[in-house]
């Protein structure tokens, strides 16, 4: 099966949500979710620009990242050196953590063992309680120098 087949069932539900919004679905909106549907962590504007190959006017990427995080369909994540990171929201992607390189800046995507999972839910729970917060979900992010450094 091609990328592109596998990618339709959530292009559809994008297409969705953006008209929910009043939002177009345009070549170029398709053309950054193709980009982080087949990223392996959050990714840069820089970065998507890169995969792009140009193929969106950056002037054109930053708008579309703008409209694609106010309708819920990427979420930022604003990293180390100032510098913001995308992807695709938890809805689409699946819950997921990120491992996070202090030198390199490199964000990848881990997913926790059922186990390990639960037993975070429990302590997310415990302190957001401890701290009068009701629990919405959660995300982890474990800082350290990467393999490739």
């Amino acid at each position: 099966m091609s990328s592109t087949q596998a990618l339709r069932p959530v292009e559809r539900s994008v297409q969705d949500q953006l008209a929910a919004n009043g939002v177009r679905f345009t070549g170029g909106r398709r053309a950054v979710l193709g980009v982080l549907q087949v990223a392996d962590g959050p990714r840069s504007a820089a970065e998507l620009q890169q995969a792009l190959a140009g193929d969106v006017p950056v002037s054109s990427l930053y708008r579309t990242l703008t409209i694609l995080e106010d309708c819920g369909i990427v979420v930022p994540h604003h990293g180390l050196r100032g510098v913001t990171r995308y992807e695709l929201a938890e809805w689409i992607r699946g819950h997921h953590h990120h491992l996070v390189c202090t030198n390199c800046g490199a964000v990848d995507d881990i997913e926790l063992d059922e186990d390990t999972e639960e037993g975070l839910s429990k302590l997310v729970a415990a302190v957001a309680e401890n701290a009068g917060l009701t629990p919405e979900g959660h995300t982890l992010e474990i800082e350290g120098r990467c393999r490739r450094c």
